[in-house]
């Protein structure tokens, strides 16, 4: 598997893993729920190439970055937010084209309504919004109450899970290479399992964007481009067009064919628009 994220830091007491590469205009890059930063491994090194200096980092509670064993440790989007301001005063950022997926697109709008200097242009690619999240499906796990699936066998774990993300890629070529078994090894296992349930399922509020959501309307100075699979199982592309409503001047490009995780089957398109839109937007 390879590894984005090799450094690590202390950002509040805990350790987050992140990697910078290439030089030139700084393009972060956020990931969402259930992955990490892995999930930008056939996009970071093309921008690397085409002389973008690309940082990228796990969230709190996901991927190589700590898994807090409290569960009181609030990963939430709102909660993650300090964490990239850190970080971008760590990594001596003023600002940066902002890219970001699923629910880091919430922390990047959470960024761009409260503090819209620290970004150059920004592109959200199939982002939670409003209340378009979680899931009915997961709304109705959480309302259970997750100890069961907290404690359920490991096997059975691993099954649940693993029908769940395969729901997110669209070409079935992608499933057979090692891809979901990527993500899955993050989320499972005795620190996974309970680290999914614990510090990313448990925070699934729409809370985090709805206030956000009432004030997309003040980023109509801000270049704007919402990217978003044709058929994405988990945030309907109808919410693009949401999205794309609420944000005066943005842009919007459905792509023919992508799932939601829109970069495992469609990368290089992706790299196409973010290298086009960033050059017409420079720092």
């Amino acid at each position: 598997m390879t590894n984005l994220t090799p450094e690590n830091t202390l950002v509040a007491g805990h350790r987050i893993a992140y990697g910078i590469e290439g030089s030139g205009e700084p393009i972060v890059l956020l990931h969402g729920t259930p992955a990490f930063s892995h999930i930008w491994r056939n996009v970071a090194p093309r921008l690397v190439t085409a002389n973008r200096r690309v940082y990228l980092y796990d969230l709190l509670g996901f991927g190589r970055s700590e898994r807090p064993a409290d569960p009181q440790v609030d990963t939430s989007v709102t909660a993650q937010l300090p964490i990239l301001l850190d970080l971008f005063d760590q990594w001596g950022l003023d600002r940066a084209h902002i890219v970001a997926h699923d629910i880091g697109g919430a922390i990047a709008q959470r960024l761009a309504v409260f503090h819209p200097e620290r970004i150059i242009s920004l592109t959200l690619i199939d982002a939670v919004s409003f209340d378009s999240w979680p899931s009915p499906r997961t709304r109705q796990q959480i309302a259970a109450g997750l100890d069961a699936l907290i404690s359920a066998s490991d096997a059975d774990h691993r099954a649940h899970t693993r029908s769940w993300l395969e729901t997110a890629i669209t070409n079935p070529d992608r499933l057979t290479d090692g891809t979901v078994d990527a993500y899955l090894e993050m989320i499972a296992g005795p620190v996974g399992q309970a680290s999914l349930y614990q510090h990313q399922i448990a925070h699934y509020d729409a809370k985090h964007t709805m206030d956000t959501g009432a004030r997309l309307g003040e980023l109509a100075t801000m270049p704007v481009q919402i990217l978003w699979g044709e058929n994405d199982a988990w945030q309907d592309v109808a919410w693009a067009h949401k999205l794309h409503g609420a944000i005066p001047g943005s842009s919007l490009k459905v792509i023919e064919g992508g799932g939601h995780f829109v970069m495992e089957s469609h990368a290089d398109r992706l790299v196409d628009e973010i290298l086009a839109f960033t050059s017409t937007h420079p720092g």
